[in-house]
């Protein structure tokens, strides 16, 4: 049976931060082992890499773009050098590959294909934003963007309030970090005053703000998250 090489799932940091303040060592060790790589970013990818192994040949990577623009037929193929026995990582552009990351198309073939697949540990923003809330953390979903229109956005903000208080479900979404803002206006608008909003910004950055607290109180003091990586999370309980 021909040896085929191992997909492994390489998690990056959340900002511009010591990568090995917040990765462990064996990831070091499996970047130094491959040169085969799909990536959400090429550039930021190739940066990740320097960071990692700084001595590691940039000319040697061979890098495979997904993300909203590649065209799904094209993905197949990115696992070639798998099948022809090498390993290969999967990037997101920060955090986890795979979780609200485009990540997960190549993923699924992998498994159609009988690659083996080796999530590496790493920062979620998503499980990190839970752990740190206080907010429910044995039923949450994630909920990815919310629309754009503010009509159906503001639905849906009113939908995913409704569901968090009839099954006590804490709902977690983004934001395009420059519109964060607007999203928090809206929250403060829509939700019910003691519904509990936790905001977790910038998370294991040194300007890291993650803070839980009910409508009413955040309407005292609003953050400022232009352009800074944000998870909401909201749960209106019983």
């Amino acid at each position: 049976m021909d040896h085929k090489g191992k997909l492994y799932l390489i998690p990056v940091t959340l900002g511009d931060i010591n990568p090995f303040e917040v990765l462990p060592l064996s990831i070091k060790k499996v970047v130094e082992n491959i040169n085969h790589y799909v990536v959400e970013n090429e550039k930021t990818a190739r940066r990740f890499i320097k960071s990692v192994v700084p001595s590691k040949p940039q000319p040697e990577l061979v890098l495979f773009s997904i993300n909203k623009y590649t065209d799904p037929s094209e993905i197949p193929s990115f696992l070639e050098p798998c099948l022809q026995g090498h390993d290969m990582g999967v990037m997101s552009e920060a955090g986890v590959p795979g979780v609200a990351d485009p990540g997960a198309d190549v993923i699924k073939i992998a498994h159609q294909k009988g690659i083996q697949v080796v999530p590496l540990v790493g920062p979620s923003s998503i499980l990190m934003a839970v752990m740190a809330s206080g907010l429910n953390g044995q039923n949450f979903a994630f909920c990815g963007y919310l629309p754009i229109d503010n009509m159906e956005r503001r639905k849906r903000i009113k939908e995913l309030e409704s569901r968090s208080f009839n099954e006590q479900q804490s709902q977690l979404f983004i934001e395009t970090p420059y519109r964060n803002n607007k999203m928090m206006e809206e929250l403060l608008l829509q939700l019910h005053p003691s519904t509990e909003v936790c905001i977790a910004c910038d998370i294991t950055l040194p300007t890291e703000f993650i803070k839980t607290m009910s409508v009413n109180l955040w309407k005292k003091q609003v953050p400022d998250l232009h352009k800074r990586p944000t998870i909401f999370m909201i749960h209106k309980k019983n």
